[in-house]
């Protein structure tokens, strides 16, 4: 182990945190260190599967899964594993029996940096460990205002920033799922028609882990009115993962998907976006980093990116979208 740890720290880091200056938080671990955390554990998933869950564009591989993602799905079913204890030690010391509730992992980034395809990867490596059978994922996306409030509040050029979202609503929904509730409900969001489905609905039904990915599933909590602190979505968090890259990186995968779109989801009459399927290279190019300019790099770089430090494990990206550095905090 502590030839393993040399290769996690620098001399110099390690100097530093001895004298107390640049002391972190978290504990740095490479790729190749991180993948031997599961050396000995069978891959759940296969070729088949992995193609089913990646995104577009986003190259995810099975070797990919075995390095990164079986350590993780390991890691996190020792903490669900430790809430159940110390669940029972708590309901022991009351002396009184409750009823368990779901363990609630937070997944945040910058759009186009890959954590759908992440958070569907979690769901179903975690769905294969004993104990966690019933693993559910929702995506914030469904408590976006609906288009007309949007364009009403004057916001559209805005989606996807913290106003954009009806945050009471999305507060009130992981609420009901921490506090056990049987049933909760939230809207259905469209990616192709780009708004709230009337009468569609995303049912959960207490599940053993919840999984909750969006832009800004990290945000601190807002001051309220009256001046007391309000609650953020990640004080009902159990665990939470922020996926990172260079926004340089992020940019180019974003104008690449963009283009990709243009023969998939655009080019379905009802999309939203049907008026860019026939654009050019060079015009979809252009349409793209215009986007990514006006709204999308502010959203991550006032937003979204500020956040990063209050993740219990950040993975970071390089240019081929590999994960070769994991930030895990202390605990």
């Amino acid at each position: 182990m502590g030839r393993e740890r040399g290769r996690i720290f620098s001399v110099t880091s390690q100097r530093n945190e001895a004298n107390g200056e640049g002391a972190s938080p978290f504990v740095e671990l490479d790729r190749h260190t991180w993948s031997r955390l599961a050396a000995q554990m069978e891959q759940p998933l296969n070729e088949e599967d992995v193609l089913r869950l990646r995104g577009l564009g986003d190259p995810l591989d099975i070797k990919e899964v075995r390095d990164v993602y079986l350590p993780l799905s390991r890691l996190l079913h020792l903490y669900v594993e430790a809430a159940g204890q110390l669940h029972a030690a708590t309901t022991t010391f009351l002396g009184e029996q409750t009823q368990r509730t779901p363990f609630v992992i937070g997944v945040a980034g910058s759009v186009a940096v890959g954590k759908s395809t992440i958070a569907r990867v979690l769901r179903e490596m975690l769905r294969r460990w004993p104990g966690t059978p019933n693993v559910e994922l929702i995506t914030t996306d469904g408590f976006l205002y609906p288009l007309a409030e949007l364009k009403r509040r004057q916001l559209l050029d805005r989606k996807g920033f913290p106003e954009s979202y009806d945050r009471r609503a999305l507060l009130r929904f992981v609420s009901e799922i921490k506090g056990g509730a049987e049933e909760v409900r939230a809207p259905w969001y469209s990616h192709v028609t780009y708004d709230i489905v009337p009468g569609k609905e995303v049912v959960v039904r207490r599940p053993d882990v919840l999984i909750v990915e969006g832009l800004n599933v990290l945000a601190p909590a807002r001051p309220r009115h009256d001046g007391r602190q309000g609650l953020a979505l990640s004080d009902f968090f159990d665990f939470s993962i922020y996926v990172d890259a260079k926004t340089s990186y992020i940019e180019e995968w974003y104008v690449d998907r963009f283009r990709k779109l243009r023969s998939t989801a655009f080019a379905q009459p009802e999309s939203y976006f049907h008026r860019y399927a026939t654009l050019s290279d060079e015009e979809a190019e252009n349409t793209a980093r215009d986007i990514w300019k006006r709204i999308n790099e502010p959203n991550l770089e006032e937003n979204v990116l500020p956040t990063r430090g209050r993740a219990q494990l950040v993975l970071t990206k390089e240019a081929d979208h590999s994960i070769r550095r994991m930030l895990l905090r202390k605990v």
